[in-house]
């Protein structure tokens, strides 16, 4: 058996520098994930209420603005914005 395959990469005393920045690595990975899901969670929040309000105007005035569609397809809008109706391969961007 050679050398290489008893003695480890590194001396143990020499090694915990490496994990601990490895963890240290990873944490920040997943903080950035995490900050980067809360934004976008927040952007859709904000646009869903701005849809919200414009239902509720729409309504007020009589459910027929000028420019706007006759009927709303919310049903379909919703698929399209959460993806259900992508098929395989089809990018949400």
């Amino acid at each position: 058996m050679s050398l290489y395959a008893i003695a480890p990469a590194l001396p143990l005393h020499a090694a915990g520098k490496y994990v601990a920045g490895a963890y240290i690595v990873f944490v920040l990975v997943i903080l950035i994930y995490v900050t980067i899901m809360a934004i976008r969670l927040g952007r859709t929040e904000r646009a869903l209420v701005e849809l919200g309000r414009d239902i509720a105007r729409r309504e007020e005035a009589g459910g027929d603005a000028p420019g706007a569609p006759a009927e709303l397809d919310l049903e379909g809008e919703a698929a399209h914005l959460s993806g259900a109706s992508r098929g395989p391969g089809d990018s949400p961007l």
